[in-house]
């Protein structure tokens, strides 16, 4: 144990192990942060600063990393919102052609060789069979198309 006293600096890397192992069971970038104070911590105690600048520059670090980084690495990694433009998604703004007159209600177009229902866009004329169009929307199994004009 006087080791252990000695060498303050490989306490809070193992506080900061410990805390990187939670992370990784609960993945919500919070427990790294204060994994990054302890390292601050033991950077503190290896200089040769007392207990106490040991513990409020953890504290400060783990603040800062939490407060600052985190929504940053947060946003990163858990973007939800982002279209990677995959699935139905990747559709819009493609070209298709009119296989059955599209309303405001109903219609159906050639899309990346399958047939689909249509709708015009508020406001649009109805389009005719032969028509080219281009898909503005996807609105579940409907697409939203607009007459397309070279």
């Amino acid at each position: 144990m006087e080791w252990l006293t000695d060498n303050p600096w490989v306490a809070w890397v193992g506080v900061a192990l410990i805390l990187a192992a939670i992370e990784a069971a609960t993945v919500d970038f919070v427990f790294v942060m204060f994994a990054g104070g302890a390292l601050a911590g033991a950077l503190a105690a290896a200089v040769g600063g007392n207990i106490a600048v040991q513990v409020i520059v953890a504290i400060l670090v783990a603040g800062l990393l939490l407060f600052v980084v985190r929504p940053i690495v947060k946003r990163k990694f858990t973007d939800g919102e982002h279209d990677h433009h995959i699935g139905a998604s990747s559709l819009v703004g493609r070209e298709a052609r009119v296989l059955q007159t599209v309303t405001d209600t109903d219609g159906r177009i050639k899309l990346a060789g399958e047939t689909w229902s249509a709708r015009v866009a508020e406001g649009t004329e109805p389009l005719r069979p032969g028509d080219d169009v281009r898909v503005i929307a996807i609105h579940g199994a409907t697409a939203i198309v607009a007459a397309d004009r070279h």
